[in-house]
This record gives C-alpha cells, sequence and structure tokens, in this order.
C-alpha cells in the first residue's frame, strides 16, 4: 500500500480525513485544521509534512507576537510561526518526521500528539 494511503487509513480510525485531489490529507483537530503530506526523500525514507493552522486573521501586534514566540520556545513537536500580512497574521505549526516503519498505532499516536500540541498552542494564543 502507498504510504499516504495508508496514513489515511490509519488516521480515518480516529479523525475525519478528508484525501485532496493532490493526495494531500486534511484533518479537523480542536479548533484548528491541518494539511499532512507525504515525501519520498528516498528509497524507503517517507517523511510525514503537517501544516497546521492554528489561527487566521488575527490583528498585528505586540503581544500577538509575544505570545506566538513563547509558543515557539515551548512547543516540542514543531514550529509555531506566524505569517505577517500588513494588520494581520496566520499561525502555523510547522512539523516534519520520517513515517516510514513506524507501527500503525506509532504513527497515529504520533500525528496525534503533534495536532494536540497544535490545538494548546492555540488556545495559548487566542484566548
Amino acid at each position: 500500500m502507498e504510504f499516504g494511503a495508508r496514513l489515511a487509513e490509519v488516521l480515518s480510525a480516529v479523525l475525519p480525513v478528508e484525501v485532496e485531489s493532490d493526495g494531500a490529507l486534511t484533518v479537523r483537530y480542536e479548533g484548528t485544521f491541518a494539511s499532512l503530506r507525504t515525501v519520498t526523500i528516498a528509497e524507503d525514507i517517507e517523511m510525514v509534512s503537517v501544516t497546521q493552522v492554528l489561527a487566521w486573521d488575527l490583528p498585528l501586534n505586540a503581544d500577538l507576537r509575544k505570545r506566538v514566540a513563547a509558543q515557539a520556545q515551548s512547543t516540542m513537536l514543531g514550529t509555531v510561526t506566524s505569517v505577517e500580512s500588513g494588520k494581520r497574521a496566520d499561525v502555523m505549526l510547522r512539523y516534519n518526521f520520517p513515517g516510514e516503519g513506524l507501527a500503525d498505532r506509532a504513527l497515529q499516536t504520533l500525528v496525534l500528539m503533534v495536532l494536540a500540541g497544535g490545538a494548546d498552542a492555540r488556545r495559548a494564543i487566542v484566548d
């Protein structure tokens, strides 16, 4: 089975998963949504790339920058960043990891841990 299809099957057991026309997976988790892509970087090395949108179109100010920076420092699985456009910002978490070789349960657990960390960061940033 292709790795992307395996990832979709594994995650479908615990989350609603949308398979996009380009093969990316979209999942929603506790007020966030994420795109997961698989990329073959070498024979038998499949990377999973997670981009989780934590918040979008927030007013850009010093307090927001401070909260994003605090989450960037404290988040263990992923990098929290903001994308600034004028006076507004979107906040994302990005994380890449090798997925090939992980048992289904381990793959599922790792993705859920990343998404949970993103949801925690979202709460710290927007609450």
